[in-house]
């Protein structure tokens, strides 16, 4: 599997309003995009770090899994996500499965996740066209 980098650090958050006084307002990072994917059961939105995005990620319905990962451990950081050129092709080419199927990432852009009983429990995203 041939990665281009890392492409973005995600938070979970409650709240994005709430969670945007802190890392835009007070630590002045810049909004790039935000936007409602996965059939609106998400909110994605990208500041810019310089090198590379933080994302902060608000689940939108009562039943998405994140709620629990939210009363389990409060916002924070989720997991780290490299940018490689097709998901389907590393999803192949990965060292480690890869459940599940590819999901909508921001901008059309497509994203899945390492299985991370293989990374030592860290949540590892694959992300690209």
């Amino acid at each position: 599997m041939k990665h281009q980098g890392l492409d973005h650090l995600a938070i979970v958050v409650s709240d994005t309003d709430e969670a945007l006084q802190t890392w835009h307002h007070r630590m002045g990072f810049p909004l790039v995009h935000s936007e409602v994917v996965n059939d609106g059961t998400i909110r994605l939105t990208h500041l810019d770090l310089g090198n590379t995005h933080l994302q902060l990620v608000q689940p939108l319905t009562p039943d998405h899994p994140l709620q629990n990962w939210l009363k389990e451990n409060g916002s924070g950081l989720h997991h780290f996500c490299l940018k490689v050129e097709d998901v389907g092709e590393s999803k192949n080419a990965a060292p480690f499965p890869c459940p599940g199927e590819p999901h909508q990432g921001i901008q059309g852009k497509r994203a899945i996740f390492l299985d991370k009983n293989a990374t030592d429990q860290i949540h590892v995203e694959l992300t690209g066209k």
